[in-house]
C-alpha cells in the first residue's frame, strides 16, 4: 500500500525564497563599493576611471545592478522616479542635497535608518553617513526619489 503524505504542520513551514527588492539590490551594490575612490565623472567599477565613482555615478552603478537605467547627472536623477517622503524611505531610495532652488548637487543611496552610502568629494572615498543625524546634510536635504523599476 502506498504511503500517504502527511499534511504540512505549522511546525514545519515551507521554505520560500524571496528575492531582494530592486532597492535592496541597489543599496547592497553601493555598500560593496565602500572605500572606492571618488573620481569626478566616475560611474563604473571597471571603466576608464579605474573604478572610481562620483555621487551620481555611484547611484547609476548601484541601480544598474538592480536592472534600472539612470542617467549620470544628479539633477536628472532627481526626476527619475517618484518622490518619497523622509518618513517613508526604503533601502535604495536616492536622497538628494544642495543646489538651492536649482537642481540638487549631491545624491546618496539610502541604506536604512537615515544612513546613506555616497561618494562625497574629491580626495575622499565611497562611505556611509547618517544624513538624518548630520546638521550639514539635514540643512541641505532636498528630497528623495524611488527609481522606477518598470
Amino acid at each position: 500500500m502506498p504511503r500517504q503524505r502527511e499534511p504540512r504542520s505549522p511546525e514545519r513551514p515551507s521554505t520560500v525564497r524571496t528575492l531582494p527588492s530592486p532597492g535592496r539590490t541597489a543599496a547592497a551594490a553601493a555598500l560593496r563599493r565602500i572605500g572606492t575612490p571618488y573620481v569626478w565623472g566616475g560611474g563604473s567599477s571597471t571603466g576608464p576611471t579605474r573604478g572610481g565613482f562620483d555621487c551620481s555615478g555611484l547611484a547609476m552603478y548601484a541601480w544598474a545592478k538592480a536592472g534600472v537605467k539612470l542617467t549620470h547627472y544628479t539633477g536628472s536623477q532627481f526626476r527619475q522616479g517618484r518622490r518619497v517622503s523622509l518618513s517613508r524611505l526604503r533601502p535604495g531610495d536616492l536622497v538628494f542635497f544642495g543646489g538651492g532652488t536649482g537642481d540638487p548637487t549631491h545624491v546618496g543611496i539610502h541604506v536604512k535608518n537615515g544612513v546613506m552610502v555616497h561618494a562625497p568629494k574629491a580626495g575622499d572615498v565611497v562611505r556611509t553617513v547618517d544624513f538624518t543625524g548630520s546638521s550639514y546634510y539635514r540643512a541641505r536635504y532636498r528630497g528623495a526619489v524611488r527609481p522606477s523599476t518598470r
